[in-house]
């Protein structure tokens, strides 16, 4: 009896964590793993210690048409810079607008802070992962 306790006490255990799995997945936009740091004390990154000032990072082998990060305030978002609702052309790279990023292909505006759009398509920003390492550091990674 105390077996069928013990048991029925530590099911809830098993089925309450959750496995590292991130889906972006993204038939207009291939994956590519890349790791960055990024530290915010220099003035190529300082806009990301503020909140809703964007940052498009486009060193070379860093996403498809580079990244875009934001700090939404209880975060760090990273967002891949390609249009996701579009092939890979010359026209689908996303345009900043203060906290919002649109589409050149189709005027399609994508939101910084959530990675999502309203025009009823159907992906949304391809985001990538973003681990703080401190108060002034960070890493996005694929």
């Amino acid at each position: 009896m105390k077996k069928y306790i013990f048991f029925l006490l530590a099911l809830p255990l098993f089925f309450a964590c959750s496995s590292d799995e991130f889906n972006n997945r993204n038939r207009f936009l291939p994956s590519y793993n890349f790791s960055i740091p990024i530290d915010m004390s220099l003035p190529l990154y300082s806009n990301l210690q503020f909140v809703a000032n964007p940052v498009r990072i486009t060193t070379a082998g860093i996403g498809i048409n580079g990244v875009i990060v934001t700090n939404t305030g209880s975060g760090y978002r990273a967002f891949e810079a390609s249009c996701p609702n579009q092939a890979i052309t010359d026209c689908s790279v996303l345009q900043i607008n203060g906290i919002m990023a649109t589409c050149p292909c189709d005027d399609v505006e994508y939101s910084l802070l959530t990675g999502q759009q309203n025009a009823g398509l159907d992906y949304n920003l391809k985001e990538y992962r973003v681990e703080v390492l401190s108060s002034t550091s960070i890493r996005v990674y694929n």
